[in-house]
């Protein structure tokens, strides 16, 4: 009996010993069994060890993973290392809201005009603002219309008339705002203040302020009312930038030309445009090049005269290139030579009075000279011109400074026949010149 108890208690033992072990195994007895004398794989035990999840989930069909591809290029804004960034848009004149200006609806007569009315103005004349003076740069005011010769592509040209009538004046204040005028822009206000005091019934003026590329702004739009272009000229203030001259005088230049397109005046071929720049002349990061300017100005019949405080600017020229007072004054002395203009170069402030009666005294003591081209120009042709006068009395030199040319445009010239015209009287029929 006592050795059937002690078997039976070692048994018992042994049963616990397989339970414990058996609960202890982390894989499932056939598992294990399976395992025993195989020798291991790389990966087996990985494969046996989900197989179960396998079998109890229901079978999908696995989804492709699509293979990643380089992202297009999406419109000019993206940049890679093979393409080149985008280039910087052009600048663009902004318009103070309050600023709009004057709506151009009256003829020279101060009538006004039918939007639905036929105008008959000859576009094919191409008119020209001449200034004559003598050598020592006075205006000369008694030239008679005898006087004047006028040669276009070197070929002579008939004359059809000659005027001095008074004209209204449409013209631009383009006043730098850059650090280089903190000395100077309260003086330059005021003389600017002067030249609009000067204004006379019919005559619009625009104010605008620059200094960088993208700070080139109309403080004041065509406008007639004296105080507000005062105004205007009051809010003006020193600002740091890049100055911009030849963006300026660009975007000005194109603003008052467009003014003819808009107006319904039949007498805004024989109005005078002009700008009255007043700059140091240095040029630091304009969009538009020099060469992009000037083929511009041939376009537009637009004088521009010029008030140059070059005398702060470095005189020192480099070993090749001109020093930084040379090439401000070549710049500002070639806008206004081949637009008909004239350039003030003040050594002091005290001056500035002086210049803008002369300014003022220019634009209201010039020729009006027409004439209908002998051969036709082909559109978008630069023709161009020369006018020379005679001698007066006892041999005095006498100079006649006008634009260099003109950009012939579609009907421009004259047919092959021309009539002879009646000074100050339009004659040209065509439908083309219905104004809107």
């Amino acid at each position: 009996m006592r050795r059937s108890k002690s078997s039976n208690s070692s048994r018992g033992t042994a049963a616990l010993l397989v339970l414990l072990a058996l609960a202890g195994s982390p894989l499932p007895a056939a598992q294990a069994r399976q395992g025993v004398g195989r020798p291991r794989r790389v990966g087996t035990q990985t494969r046996n060890a989900v197989a179960p999840a396998q079998q109890s989930a229901p079978r999908q069909t696995p989804t492709p993973t699509p293979t990643p591809r380089p992202a297009a290029p999406v419109g000019p804004s993206v940049v890679t290392q093979d393409t080149p960034p985008p280039p910087p848009a052009p600048p663009k004149l902004r318009t103070q809201p309050t600023a709009e200006p004057d709506a151009p609806q009256q003829d020279a007569s101060g009538q006004e005009v039918n939007p639905d009315e036929v105008v008959t103005i000859d576009t094919s004349l191409v008119n020209l603002h001449v200034r004559v003076i003598d050598r020592n740069n006075k205006p000369i005011n008694d030239v008679s219309n005898t006087d004047f010769r006028v040669t276009e592509n070197g070929v002579p040209q008939q004359i059809q008339f000659v005027t001095r009538e008074e004209v209204p004046i449409t013209y631009g204040l383009v006043v730098d705002n850059s650090g280089s005028l903190r000395s100077q822009i309260a003086q330059v206000v005021e003389a600017a203040k002067t030249i609009v005091e000067s204004n006379k019934p019919g005559d619009e003026t625009f104010v605008v302020r620059f200094i960088s590329s993208d700070e080139i702004k109309i403080m004041q739009d065509f406008t007639a009312d004296k105080q507000a272009l005062g105004d205007a000229l009051d809010d003006m203030f020193i600002e740091g930038g890049q100055t911009a001259v030849v963006d300026a005088v660009y975007l000005a230049a194109e603003h008052a030309a467009e003014r003819r397109v808009k107006s319904n005046d039949p007498a805004e071929e024989k109005r005078r445009r002009a700008l009255i720049l007043v700059t140091d002349g240095e040029d630091r990061n304009s969009f538009y090049k020099t060469e992009q300017l000037f083929e511009s100005l041939k376009e537009e019949d637009v004088q521009i005269y010029v008030i140059g405080f070059v005398n702060e600017l470095e005189k020192e020229r480099g070993f090749i290139s001109k020093s930084k007072r040379d090439k401000a004054v070549s710049l500002l002395d070639r806008m206004a030579k081949e637009t008909g203009g004239r350039t003030f170069y003040p050594t002091s402030l005290s001056e500035l009075p002086g210049i803008a009666e002369e300014i003022t005294k220019d634009l209201r003591t010039q020729y009006v000279v027409s004439y209908r081209p002998v051969t036709q120009g082909r559109p978008g042709e630069f023709r161009p011109v020369r006018v020379s006068v005679a001698d007066g009395r006892g041999g005095e030199k006498r100079i006649a400074v006008t634009r260099s040319g003109y950009t012939s445009k579609s009907g421009q010239a004259a047919p092959p026949t021309p009539a002879p015209a009646t000074p100050n009287k339009s004659v040209s029929t065509t439908p083309a010149n219905r104004r809107p």
